[in-house]
Parts: C-alpha cells; structure tokens; sequence
C-alpha cells in the first residue's frame, strides 16, 4: 500500500551532511524503525518526502530506492555503516595517498615553483573513486521512478554547490506536479537523480574531487551540498511535506557553563575542521529557529488570517547528537589507515583521546567500523530516549511492548559491500 497524495501530514525526512557522521542517522532510523514495529504501525514507508545532502544525500538515496521495503533498504544500509572501511569510500594505500594527498600538500609548500605543470596539480586531499562502486551496489535510483508510480514515495531531493556559479541547486525528482522554485542564491533543478548527483553532493570541499554535472544544459563543477546551504528543510517543504524528521550530524547545543580553549597557535587540521562545522552545522541550526518563529507568528494569527497567507506551519522534530562527534572521533583515530594518519599527521592530527588534535577534521573521514559503530549506538540511544516525542511525532499510538535496541531483521540481508 503506498502514501496518499492528499495526505495533508506528509512527512518528510531531512538528512545532513557530514562525511562519516552520517552513521548517526542511520542509528536514529532504526531505533525509528523499531518504535514503529513496537507500536504496531503501518510498515510502509514512513517518508513519503525524502532530502539529502552530502553523505546525508546517499542515505536518502538508498531509502527512496528501496522505499517499497523501507525495513528492507534501512537493513541493507546499516549493514555497509557497520562494516565500513576507509578503502570502500577513498583510496587509502600509500600510492593513492600519494598521488592526491601528498601532492595537494606540495603545491601548498612549493606550488609558486610547479605551478606551471598542470599534471601535477591534484584535485582534492583524497581520491574517492572507489565511492563509486559503492555507491552503484548500494543505491538503486533506477528504482526511484517505479517507486513513485506504486505510490510508495512522492519526491526524492539531493542538494549541491555549484563552484562556478556559485549557486546552491536542489535537484529534485517527485511524483507531484511541483514547479522549480528560485530563491537568493539558491534554485532548484527538476529530472532523474543519478550516481553523480550524490558524488557531487557529498564532496567535501578540498578533500574530495568536484564533480561535472550539467544543470539546464549548463556543464559546471559542483561540489559539497552543505556549503551555502541556507535553508536545509527548505527543500522537503517546497516538496509538500508538512512534518520533517531532521537528523542533524553535530551536537546542536553546547552544555552550559565554560569551554576550555587552548592558548597554542591553531594548526592546520584545526582550521579545516572547525570550518567543516560551520560548514555542516550551523545553518540547519539557524533554519530551526527560523522555522519555529513562523510557527509561533502562525499560532498568534487568526483563522482567516492564517487563511490568507500561503505559509502553513510544519512540525519539525529535530534529533542530532548528544555528545560531540570530535570527541568520538578523537578515540578512534588509530583506525584511520596508515597512509592516511600519516598524510593527516602532516597537517596537525596527532595524539587520541584527551590528547588528541583536530579530531573534528578526522570526524568527517573517519569511515571505519569502531567508530560508524559508535555513532549508530549514539543515534539508537539519543533516539530512545525520546522515544514519547518520536511516537506523538508520527502519531504512533505505543505498545506495551518497550525494547531499548532495535531488533535484527527477520530476513537475510543480501549485500556484498566489499
């Protein structure tokens, strides 16, 4: 049975960037998954409005493929986030290392003396050729337009940054008659979403290559979704979906009281990471706030007041961690590979634990089983623990039934991810 056009409650789900972050919302999704089973809702999708971007933008990818069993795909996602490997998203052996990282480093040093030898400027830190493949076993977008004519999703959107331009462009496929909208600096873009809308969308700025895509006709290199990404809920709003599930990839609020700073000179991998953060994390936040002020403006206004305006409010759940992914992060540096710990050596990432620096920049790299394991435990937990707002959120009416961790799956997984 698919979801109902007319269905003045369409959910939506928003997932942000954040490179190996992006474990979280898996772990939030299957403790969702499990509250649903708990309660004995419906099993079918959950998320007829589905927004992605960055590495947020593959997980959507592989919902809506498989969004006639969203058991099944949230499974087989899980799957690969539990038992990543670096190998499976970049080349991390010494001589792929090298090609890319080593030589980005050089043309930083000593770039004024090669710079006239174009085939030794590097694109990006790190080659991500093998996402690729990855990405052709694990997502089905072939799917995504069978998807909508069984009803069982109304519009799949996937965000991006046009280098050129410097645009931000949701490209977006949906069942709906729903026009492109234009906005500052921002447009959206209607047609089939491909392997290279993700690759586009999920290439850190720096770390991973541009990639060439073709919006209107118009050939431009596009890179991470997050960057100039002023409004992330914007698009599954624009999509028709008038409650979203957000799940956020960094601790939204820090705990009251003091931080401790540091009084040495910031290193490189400092720079770069508390720059991801700006990049990833504060608009979702600003857009939240801004959300919930419509909101508050709506409920003061009269019903022909409300009648007349063409806002609507949206009720918005938002789940993100609630530890510091940094810190996390800082634990598991070990598992990073060999030749990358010691490219990332180079420019400031050193130590673990306590002692460890710019492990905010690791964070994003990080795509290693110990860690993508920890975070998914973080998003179950975070999730369960408010397990009352995520059932009056769907409506879901609870069970006596009450589990703490999500149950396997009662069929095989059939995956090959290596």
């Amino acid at each position: 049975m698919g979801t109902d056009d007319t269905d003045a409650a369409t959910t939506g789900l928003v997932l942000t960037g954040g490179g190996a972050r992006a474990a979280y919302q898996v772990g939030v999704l299957d403790a969702v998954a499990q509250i649903r089973r708990d309660c004995e809702a419906p099993s079918t999708n959950p998320f007829p409005v589905i927004a992605g971007t960055s590495a947020g933008a593959i997980n959507a990818a592989a919902l809506a493929g498989g969004s006639d069993d969203f058991d099944l795909a949230l499974a087989r996602l899980s799957q690969v986030w539990r038992n990543f490997s670096a190998e499976q998203v970049y080349r991390s052996d010494s001589i792929g290392v090298m090609r890319t990282g080593a030589r980005w480093l050089t043309m930083l040093s000593i770039g004024w003396l090669i710079a006239r030898w174009r085939r030794v400027r590097p694109r990006s830190l790190l080659d991500n050729t093998p996402l690729e493949g990855l990405l052709t076993r694990l997502v089905s977008l072939e799917r995504v337009p069978t998807m909508m004519q069984q009803g069982h999703l109304l519009a799949l959107a996937i965000s991006a940054s046009g280098y050129g331009s410097g645009l931000h462009v949701t490209f977006y496929d949906t069942r709906r008659d729903i026009a492109p909208w234009a906005r500052s600096q921002r447009i959206a873009v209607r047609g089939p979403i491909g392997v290279q809308h993700l690759l586009a969308s999920s290439a850190i700025p720096f770390v991973f290559p541009a990639v060439r895509l073709a919006p209107q006709g118009q050939i431009e290199y596009f890179g991470d979704g997050s960057m100039r990404q002023s409004a992330p809920i914007s698009p599954a709003v624009h999509l028709g979906a008038r409650r979203i599930l957000v799940i956020g990839a960094g601790r939204m609020h820090e705990p009251p009281g003091p931080r401790a700073g540091s009084a040495e000179y910031p290193n490189l991998a400092q720079i770069a990471g508390h720059a991801m953060s700006s990049i990833f994390l504060d608009a979702l936040a600003v857009d939240v706030e801004r959300l919930q002020r419509i909101n508050n403006t709506l409920a003061l206004l009269s019903p022909a007041a409300r009648s007349a305006t063409s806002l609507r409010p949206i009720d918005v759940l938002l789940i993100a961690p609630s530890m510091r992914l940094d810190d996390i992060a800082a634990r598991h540096l070990r598992c990073l590979p060999t030749a990358v710990r010691g490219m990332l050596r180079a420019i400031g990432v050193s130590g673990e634990g306590r002692e460890a620096r710019g492990g905010a920049l690791a964070s994003y790299l990080l795509f290693e089983a110990p860690y993508t394991r920890e975070l998914m435990a973080l998003g179950v937990a975070d999730t369960m623990a408010r397990r009352d707002e995520v059932t009056r959120f769907f409506g879901w009416e609870r069970r006596a039934v009450s589990r703490s961790l999500p149950r396997p799956p009662a069929y095989p997984v059939p995956l090959e991810i290596g």
